[in-house]
């Protein structure tokens, strides 16, 4: 019957002996390099993608063609082309800003607009019932 040598083993007990079981009550030590006694530090990168900015296009295109009530349709579309063309060039801040103009023109525009069509219908009404 054949048996290893003996120096076969030998390395497999000196590795049981060199990595003994873990101890869990163990004090954890930051990692060392090799040859220095600085720790080691280990760098994460996160990468944060964010939704570009909107430019409510559509809605100033709409703003400006059936609700320009005081101008604010015209300055609505004029501000969503500002945002569009900062988007564009790479501007994310500026066109963040522009879209944040155009939405608060279109709401005001739309409520304007929404309020003068139900007065004229409240009165039409109210005309009729005389």
């Amino acid at each position: 019957i054949w048996r290893p040598p003996p120096s076969v083993s030998q390395p497999q007990a000196e590795f049981k002996a060199m990595n003994p079981p873990m101890n869990p009550n163990a004090p954890s030590y930051p990692l060392m390099p090799a040859g220095g006694n600085q720790p080691v530090v280990q760098h994460t990168t996160v990468t944060i993608h964010t939704d570009p900015p909107k430019d409510y296009i559509i809605w100033s295109l709409f703003s400006f063609f059936y609700g320009n009530f005081c101008c604010l349709g015209l300055m609505a579309l004029i501000f969503s082309v500002k945002a569009r063309d900062r988007k564009v060039v790479g501007d994310l801040d500026g066109a963040r800003i522009h879209g944040s103009t155009a939405h608060l023109f279109n709401i005001i525009s739309t409520v304007l607009i929404s309020l003068f069509i139900f007065s004229s219908i409240i009165v039409v009404i109210s005309v009729k019932r005389q």
